[in-house]
Formats: structure tokens, sequence, C-alpha cells
């Protein structure tokens, strides 16, 4: 951080400003995402809802920035920065790694006595007691490359490029290792609606496993929506995605 500028200068970036809007959508990328890959859903959900999108350090415009290979961390950083963002009602969207990212942020607001989120959706990811032992985080550059092209995610053309793979490497090794690495811990229950969406071909995450969000959320306050696709069926799917984020957000 610097003390130049305030945290959510840096954390977050208002692709289509709007400034009427009633509720604030603060979207968490995936594994070696950035904040542009939520510029299509900012277009489509705008004017009603405004999207700040998350930069994590190091990449786009903070790639001179450490990384942060922890979950935790990046949910405490996050968490400051969003205070500067505490204006208006607010929603939290993470995809993959992003899910877990906005789960903690969640149960931080809630820990703190803060104001919680109007909802947490949570898409791509299994429920966070599912742990499994994976280690992509420790491949060869050349075979997690290989991975990030077998969820079929835009990242992989990126990557075909020498040049911009050198910049993207270090924050998608360091994302992975964030994911691979993060355990559930014991703390505060959620106090917003929860809604878990996922793809029904996703490699990464069944839909039980999806399903089992249900277990953090409040008490009759969960919903699961499958959307017909993979790990990254939101790219195909913006005005579907979209739609289902309105209605829940009871906004036109």
């Amino acid at each position: 951080m610097t003390d130049t500028a305030p945290q959510g200068e840096l954390w977050f970036r208002r692709y289509v400003p709007s400034d009427g809007a009633a509720v604030r959508l603060v979207c968490f990328p995936h594994a070696g995402g950035s904040a542009s890959a939520f510029l299509p859903l900012a277009r489509a959900l705008a004017p009603s809802v405004e999207v700040l999108a998350v930069q994590y350090p190091g990449r786009q415009d903070r790639f001179r920035e450490p990384c942060v290979d922890s979950v935790h961390e990046l949910a405490r950083l996050s968490t400051l920065a969003l205070r500067d963002r505490g204006d208006r009602p607010f929603a939290l969207l993470g995809h993959s790694l992003g899910a877990i990212v906005a789960y903690e942020i969640a149960r931080n607001l809630a820990a703190a006595g803060d104001d919680a989120p109007v909802h947490l959706f949570v898409s791509g990811r299994r429920a966070p007691h599912h742990h499994r032992e994976e280690t992509v985080h420790r491949l060869s550059d050349d075979a997690l490359v290989a991975e990030v092209g077998a969820l079929g995610g835009t990242g992989s053309r990126i990557l075909a490029d020498p040049e911009t793979r050198a910049l993207v490497l270090p924050a998608l090794r360091s994302d992975y290792r964030a994911s691979e690495t993060y355990r559930h811990r014991p703390g505060a229950a959620l106090r917003c609606p929860v809604t878990a969406l996922t793809g029904d071909a996703d490699p990464r995450t069944t839909v039980p496993e999806a399903a089992d969000w249900r277990d953090h959320a409040p008490a009759d306050a969960f919903e699961l929506i499958v959307f017909e696709g993979d790990h990254f069926y939101l790219n195909n799917r913006t005005t579907e995605f979209a739609t289902a984020l309105r209605e829940r957000l009871a906004v036109s």
C-alpha cells in the first residue's frame, strides 16, 4: 500500500460509473485474473448496479507491487479497502479464487460488526470446507500454462505471447498458491443471503460441491444456480448472468 492514495483507488476499478445506482457489486476475479475480467458485466449491469472490479496486487497497473499468495491476506487487505466505499449498499461477487476471497471478506465484516453485504455471490468454486490436495502452483511454467488452457479461460490466449507470459506468470502462480493452500477456519457466521453459481461441466467444481455452500449461508437464505458451461461459463453468458444477479439484488 502507498501512503499517497486511498486504498480504494488502488483496489477498485469503476469501468462504468453509475452514481445513481442503488447498489454496488464488488467483484473479485479468478486466479490469474484482473479487474478487466468484469468489464462486460459492468456494462451489462449499469446503470442500476455499479460494479467495482477488484485489482489484486501484482498485475496490470499494479504489476510493480508484490503479489499476495494468501486468501486470508487478500481478504484482509480487501476488507480495509472496502471500508473506503461504504456510502451505499453493496454486494460481493467472486469467481473461482475470488469466491473464497469474497466469502472471507463477508466473514471479516461480520466479525467486526460492520455493515454486511446485501448478498454474497460465489461462482465457480466448491464450498470452502471442501479441501483438495492440489499442487498446480508448483508446476513448471509450461505445465502451469497448460493447466490454465485446459480450463478454457481467455487467459490461455494471452499466455501464448512470451513477453506477456513473463509478466503474467508470477501473479498466476501466486494466485494458484493462495487458492491451493487455503484452509477453512472457524469464524464469524455470514449475515447475508448466499447464491452459488456454477457451470454444469466445470472440471474444478461439481454441482454437489457448489450446492454445499448452503452449509455456510444463514438458514433459508441460500440458492444454487446452474448454468450450461465449463469453469468460465460466465464469459459466454454475460446477459443471463447479469439477469440472475439483478433479480436477486431486486433492481431493474
